[in-house]
């Protein structure tokens, strides 16, 4: 009984003390596959957040859309070959703040495929076909806050999944790097 208590206790002060944020994020990706020769693609991330916890620990689950793939040279003409995926990731991050502004967080993130655009050229592909259409990974990352509820994150996406892309075992990879705003704070 005094270990329930104890709980429902220590769960009343977190929540007491726990401080909310939604807010935006943007900025931009440079994305490829592994295990490739292919040249990075950079593309474009942008979304919602909303952050519960306290000011040393929360929660962060988000919604954005990202542009992911990578850019090659076709054999043997050199023509350059544009593989663009268009994805909606959820994140659910947890931060760890160890200094007052600077953040360190990590979190699984699921990934829908939402279009693809193949360009190289006289041949433009859109079939989502060869490629899976969902992705399980992981982002790790760094970030910063700001007074008036701006902020700055580093971030790296590293898919999990086999994408199979022409029958080949391929993950995603992304940089990103992102500025973002919080609309709403409650402390």
């Amino acid at each position: 009984m005094k270990k329930i208590l104890f709980l429902f206790f220590a769960f009343g002060l977190i929540a007491s003390t726990a401080q909310a944020q939604f807010g935006i994020r943007a900025g931009l990706s440079s994305a490829n596959f592994s295990d490739t020769n292919y040249k990075a693609h950079l593309g474009f991330h942008g979304g919602v957040y909303y952050t519960l916890g306290t000011e040393f620990l929360s929660v962060e689950p988000g919604v954005q859309f990202a542009q992911k793939g990578f850019e090659t040279n076709q054999i043997p003409s050199g023509d350059v070959i544009t593989e663009s995926f268009n994805y909606v990731d959820v994140p659910v991050l947890v931060r760890l703040s160890f200094l007052p502004g600077l953040n360190v967080f990590a979190g699984p993130q699921a990934s829908m495929l939402l279009s693809r655009n193949r360009e190289e050229p006289g041949n433009n592909q859109t079939s989502t076909d060869i490629i899976k259409g969902y992705d399980i990974g992981g982002v790790v990352g760094i970030g910063a806050s700001f007074p008036m509820g701006l902020n700055f994150q580093l971030s790296y996406d590293l898919g999990m999944s086999n994408l199979n892309y022409y029958d080949a075992n391929v993950k995603n990879r992304v940089l990103k790097l992102s500025v973002g705003y919080d609309i709403y704070r409650r402390y």
